[in-house]
């Protein structure tokens, strides 16, 4: 599984970004891809998540209301809308992705990762 993640930029805040997340090579019947993201000089945290195959999504309560998780089924693509950015949303996200369909908010339960996009939301 390979994923890549695009999209970043430097946004004022109270603006908006789209990240992008596509996946490649074998993949499993049922899975799951979340966003995660890590602000400097602190631990990598989930953001949210999708379940493929479903109409499932979770987000944590700091992005609730102004992030919303979708996805292309047929391009295999995950995208993360995020609206209403503030400064403390800056950080470098990362894609991931599961085998199942539970949304684990614990960083060690994704196996597969992206590199990372970096997002700067300016005051």
């Amino acid at each position: 599984v390979q994923l890549q993640a695009s999209g970043g930029g430097l946004v004022q805040a109270g603006g908006s970004l789209r990240l992008s997340c596509a996946a490649s090579g074998r993949m499993f019947s049922h899975y799951v891809m979340g966003w995660f993201r890590q602000a400097p000089g602190k631990e990598r945290e989930f953001v949210g998540a999708i379940v493929w195959r479903g109409v499932s999504a979770d987000y944590a309560d700091s992005v609730k209301g102004r992030f919303t998780i979708s996805r292309d089924q047929v391009n295999r693509k995950v995208y993360l809308r995020m609206d209403n950015l503030r400064p403390e949303d800056t950080a470098v996200y990362y894609c991931a992705l599961r085998e199942g369909n539970y949304m684990y908010t614990a960083v060690t339960r994704w196996p597969y990762w992206g590199q990372g996009t970096q997002v700067t939301v300016s005051s």
